[in-house]
This record gives structure tokens, C-alpha cells and sequence, in this order.
């Protein structure tokens, strides 16, 4: 009987959407799991993962509260095991112009996209480093090269995890440590039903990629130290392409001809 432990993997987000099938892909990969979501269904994806062999910790936790993430980070010291894989996925959006928008609902953004990846980077990495192995996913986006008209914090917290992604690589390099960019467009998850003023706009109503591709791109990304992963479509690649070329202004006015509110029923 083979009583060598497996590795473990930290997934946020992971109970639903590209966050769910990273899980899926760790564990299919041989890997045991801590999986974080600010959900009761967190459970419910623990036991499917379960049931194809992976030990799973579920941590029903709000991740955008400082407390929330001080609780993971516990919860994954009280497995007693290093984390060889950290993905950090968790996100949230909203639309609409910048000053319509609730505060709370753009801080939230803000504290679940940004401070809370940085939080949770600064308490796992750096035993990472010190141990001279594991690997680090950042779900960014192929919003992050697009000024962000109608998803203004949106798009510039997701330019924050690809630049504070490409960073953290640089500066790892040569110490055992990979960091990979995961640059999804578009992706049939619950994200635009639960981002407030996104579910009525053009993209929500667009074209997606299907999230077990996506992840099944960002994984194998991770595994092989890639620095960013495209993914899942050609669709999504040539817009990724053409974001990086246009000029910022032109960028800006087809990104609030896609997420204006209402603009999904024209």
C-alpha cells in the first residue's frame, strides 16, 4: 500500500465556475486539496472531489475580510502538510459607470480581487520559497490590458493580479518557485449573475469559453512554469492579441459598447 502523502493544492474559488475545475484538475492530477468559498456549496464540491480519491478540506470563508483569509491561511497550517500548489482564483466583478456604482460593491472588488490575493500570497509564498519548490496560479483576465469603461474596478484589478503576477515571477525566478498568469475571456460560469450591473450587457450575452477547458489551459500552464495561459478559444486569443495592439482609446470605447448596462438587450 502506497502511503506516500500527495501533494497539496490551495484553491480559492472553489466551489463553482474555473475555480471548481482547477480543484477537479489538482485532484485528477493526484494532488489533495484545500478549497475556499464564501458559500455553503464549498461543501458540496468537496465531496465530489472526494469522490475520486483526493483528500479535500473545504473552508466556507469570505476571503474579501482580512479575517477571512487570516482563517484559510489556519486552516491550511492545521493540515500539518507545505503547499506544493497555491491558486489563487477567487474573484467577483461589477458594471455600470463608476459613479452610479455603490461603493461597498467596488471596494468589494477591490478587497477580493487585489488585497486579498496579496494577503494570502504573503502568508503561503514564503515558505514556498524557503522550502525551494511549489507552483502559483492568478486568474487574471483578458480584461486586464482593456481600460474598463462601465467595469472600471473590474478590469483594473484584474491588470493588478497580471502585473503583480509577471513581478512575483521575476523576482522567483531561480528559486524553485513558479508563478503563472491565467488570462481568461469570456467563461460560462454563475460570475456575470452574481456581479451586480453585469448580467444585461453584451458580453454576458456574448460568446463563452467553457470553464473546464480554461482550467484545464491554467493548469497544465501551472505545471509546466508557463508565464501566462490564454485560454480556452481562439476567440478569446485573438482578443487577448488585439487588446495588447489597439490604442488604449479605442480599447475603452468598445469595452462600454460591450459592458454598458442595458446593452445586452439590444
Amino acid at each position: 500500500m502506497d502511503t506516500t502523502p500527495h501533494p497539496l493544492a490551495v484553491v480559492t474559488g472553489g466551489s463553482s465556475g474555473i475555480g471548481l475545475e482547477l480543484a477537479r484538475q489538482c485532484a485528477d492530477h493526484g494532488f489533495d486539496l484545500v478549497i475556499a468559498a464564501d458559500e455553503r456549496r464549498v461543501q458540496w464540491a468537496a465531496d465530489e472531489l472526494r469522490r475520486g480519491g483526493a483528500g479535500v478540506i473545504a473552508v466556507a470563508v469570505d476571503l474579501a475580510a482580512p479575517e477571512g483569509v487570516e482563517a484559510l491561511h489556519a486552516a491550511i497550517r492545521g493540515a500539518g502538510r507545505p503547499v506544493d500548489a497555491l491558486l489563487l482564483n477567487a474573484g467577483t466583478g461589477t458594471g455600470g459607470a463608476f459613479v452610479d456604482v455603490d461603493l461597498a460593491d467596488d471596494l468589494r472588488v477591490v478587497d477580493l480581487n487585489v488585497r486579498a490575493n496579496v494577503h494570502l500570497a504573503k502568508l503561503v509564498v514564503p515558505a514556498m520559497v524557503e522550502r525551494g519548490s511549489g507552483r502559483v496560479l492568478l486568474t487574471s483576465s483578458i480584461a486586464a490590458d482593456i481600460p474598463g469603461a462601465y467595469q472600471s474596478t473590474y478590469n483594473a484589478s484584474k491588470a493588478f493580479i497580471q502585473s503583480f503576477a509577471l513581478a512575483l515571477r521575476a523576482e522567483l525566478e531561480g528559486s524553485g518557485v513558479t508563478v503563472t498568469a491565467l488570462m481568461p475571456g469570456p467563461t460560462d460560469t454563475p460570475f456575470f449573475s452574481r456581479a451586480p450591473g453585469m448580467e444585461d450587457t453584451r458580453i454576458a450575452d456574448g460568446p463563452k469559453d467553457d470553464p473546464v477547458d480554461v482550467a484545464a489551459d491554467g493548469f497544465a500552464a501551472m505545471m509546466a512554469g508557463d508565464e501566462r495561459a490564454v485560454s480556452s478559444s481562439l476567440l478569446t486569443k485573438v482578443q487577448h492579441m488585439g487588446s495588447r495592439l489597439l490604442p488604449d482609446t479605442l480599447k475603452a470605447e468598445l469595452n462600454r459598447i460591450m459592458a454598458a448596462p442595458g446593452s445586452g438587450d439590444s
